[in-house]
């Protein structure tokens, strides 16, 4: 399939309607065409996996065109080279979590990255690392516990980050982590405790939304039921 295809594609699929709702939900209209999920999904299919398309997508520089570039790139192809300019690249919050989730989660840097990302001080960059601790808490079922207990320390010195996009996405691992298993769930719990103390007001928010989650009817009637199954 020829690249020029694909951009033609997105062209005719941008939605000004589109467009105004993701400004409303945080996410710049610059470099933006208004193209909905599910209609980038759908074209990722019709293109397959390519990895060759992926790199000319990104390098074509608008919003949808990157994330499209993360739905049909071939993981086993990605580079350690090729994930560091994609997260410098990162802009919005958007991107960085569809990258996160349709990539670089499945690639052999995963872990790697998620611990060295975190310690980033570029907002999406920092977030990068914490989104992949989340996707791969929800992707990777095989992964022993310590993987994710690694992460406890990086999780708590994260807590306290003032920025929004950062502490959303410290949030949502700390959450996911804790839904695997009831051990994990009691780990993240106890964390959620120790932040609660801080003299941190984006920590203690992390705390109370994160225990109101895992110590909630619907998660520990889950994992008693995966108890039981196991």
């Amino acid at each position: 399939m020829q690249i020029n295809y694909i951009l033609n594609k997105l062209e005719e699929s941008a939605d000004l309607k589109v467009l105004a709702h993701k400004a409303r939900h945080g996410i710049r209209a610059v470099n933006t065409k208004g193209i909905p999920i599910p209609k980038l999904r759908a074209l990722a299919r019709e293109i397959g996996t390519d990895h060759e398309i992926a790199q000319e997508l990104w390098l074509a520089g608008f919003h949808e065109a990157r994330i499209l570039a993360s739905m049909v790139d071939d993981p086993s192809q990605v580079t350690d080279k090729q994930m560091e300019e994609w997260v410098s690249d990162f802009d919005s919050w958007d991107i960085c979590d569809q990258c996160c989730s349709n990539l670089f989660d499945k690639t052999p840097f995963a872990y790697e990255k998620a611990a060295l990302w975190a310690e980033r001080k570029p907002e999406y960059e920092k977030r990068a690392g914490f989104t992949m601790m989340a996707v791969l808490a929800v992707h990777d079922k095989k992964a022993p516990d310590q993987k994710f207990l690694n992460f406890f320390p990086l999780l708590k010195k994260g807590a306290s980050d003032q920025r929004n996009f950062v502490k959303k996405a410290v949030n949502w691992a700390l959450r996911q982590i804790g839904k695997r298993n009831p051990a994990l769930n009691k780990s993240a719990c106890d964390l959620a405790l120790s932040l609660r103390c801080l003299d941190s007001k984006p920590a203690r928010w992390i705390a109370a939304d994160a225990l109101r989650e895992l110590t909630g009817e619907k998660v520990q009637k889950r994992l008693q039921a995966k108890c039981s199954r196991a």
